[in-house]
């Protein structure tokens, strides 16, 4: 039976595809960039022709990125080394500038109002598309750009050797903080905090690392990496690139995408995995939420992992539209208690289920702690235990749709 919260777009790239990106001004509009040289426009909105490509646009070569001002125009790039913009209610492509080799990524600042890429040749560029003459600026990096972000001022490049510079881009004469990647292998993709706190990076070898922009050693001491996209099949341990990493705009959770085909969405703060989507036949290269979060579009092509091998048996790329509801949500409530806890003990129960939800508790301090629930279950009571450093036991029972006081304990809650 079909999922009636996702559909596929018609007219698909024919080779791999690089980038989905949403618009910022509409959650309907979607661009989607592929090694077939195109850069392909969609309205999934329209319910005229639903889901069909309403223009395209060419290049001399396989396209790397892509990304939009605003609602009518936005800018690609690739091997071709040039920087186009795209007019899409016209439907034409405009060269604004080039790069001495390949266009790795590409942003677009609003804090500036100015297009940002990143390329093989070692530099970073800024480019004012409205100028007579779009390049603004060259910074010269100390090895090639793979990967690039930005969240308010804040610039974060990924770059060979596992090198990792952050700017301000008001000072972009010197970097902020330059840092070594606390993944071991090649950088596959970064993407900045919704809420600017910091960044997430992803590996070849099936690991994120959590990282954060204040550089203080009790903000540091928060970061961490964990293993992801990996399964053990008769006994061989298998593990896969993660390609792409996409936060939700409101909600600070992310969403990773993998060459073992799954899409999973995690809780930064938490640190545990929320949901993970049905598996798709070919690698997901690309993942991007819509800008009220109410969508995620999801790209599946070959990635080349296997070599020719695996091109030979690999499927059409596809671009997946999923609409996401609640189960997205970091669902959570907190205490605060007036005195020192020893103890907790939470039991969360669905009357849907004949098990106990998962819930994972995190304390702050001595005397306030958040409790978090379980995603993908319809949680419908909570039972909380405190155990207090006077030897006395307190429990509250807590039941969906109902208001609760206690005291001397206030619960807020949050689901």
């Amino acid at each position: 039976m079909a999922d009636p919260t996702q559909w596929t777009l018609q007219s698909p790239p024919f080779d791999s595809i690089s980038q989905v990106r949403f618009s910022p001004a509409n959650a309907e509009q979607l661009l989607v960039s592929s090694w077939d040289t195109t850069v392909r426009f969609y309205d999934t909105g329209d319910t005229d022709r639903p889901n069909e490509q309403k223009a395209k646009f060419d290049h001399r070569a396989a396209v790397l990125g892509c990304c939009w001002s605003d609602g009518a125009n936005a800018y690609s790039g690739g091997l071709d080394c040039t920087v186009r913009h795209l007019a899409l209610e016209t439907e034409k492509s405009t060269p604004i500038g080039a790069h001495d080799d390949s266009i790795s990524s590409m942003v677009w600042s609003t804090s500036s109002n100015a297009l940002i890429t990143g390329s093989w040749d070692r530099t970073l560029r800024f480019w004012d598309p409205r100028a007579d003459s779009p390049q603004q600026t060259s910074s010269t990096m100390p090895e090639r750009v793979y990967s690039i972000d930005i969240v308010g001022h804040m610039l974060v490049l990924a770059m060979a050797s596992r090198l990792v510079r952050i700017y301000d881009t008001r000072r972009m004469e010197a970097p902020l903080q330059e840092r070594e990647s606390s993944l071991k292998y090649l950088t596959r993709s970064l993407a900045c905090m919704a809420n600017g706190e910091g960044y997430a990076m992803a590996s070849t070898e099936g690991r994120i690392a959590v990282e954060y922009f204040d550089a203080k050693p009790e903000v540091q001491a928060n970061k961490y990496a964990f293993k992801c996209h990996r399964q053990t099949i008769e006994g061989v341990d298998h593990v896969w690139p993660v390609n792409a990493l996409a936060f939700h705009p409101t909600y600070n959770m992310f969403a990773s995408a993998g060459s073992d085909g799954i899409v999973s969405i995690w809780d930064p703060k938490a640190k545990k995995r929320l949901r993970q989507l049905n598996k798709f036949n070919n690698p997901v290269s690309s993942v991007a939420f819509s800008c009220d979060g109410a969508r995620l579009a999801i790209a599946s092509s070959y990635t080349w992992d296997e070599g020719e091998a695996g091109a030979k048996t690999a499927e059409r790329p596809g671009v997946t539209v999923k609409k996401l509801g609640d189960d997205v949500k970091v669902r959570f409530f907190w205490f605060w208690w007036e005195g020192l806890i020893d103890g907790v003990f939470v039991c969360s129960r669905s009357r849907r289920s004949a098990h106990a939800c998962c819930t994972y508790v995190r304390f702050v301090t001595r005397s306030f702690f958040v409790v978090f629930l379980e995603n993908n279950v319809d949680v419908d009571e909570v039972v909380v235990v405190l155990f207090l450093c006077s030897d006395f036991l307190c429990s509250w029972m807590l039941q969906k749709g109902a208001s609760f006081s206690s005291f001397p304990l206030t619960p807020s809650v949050h689901y």
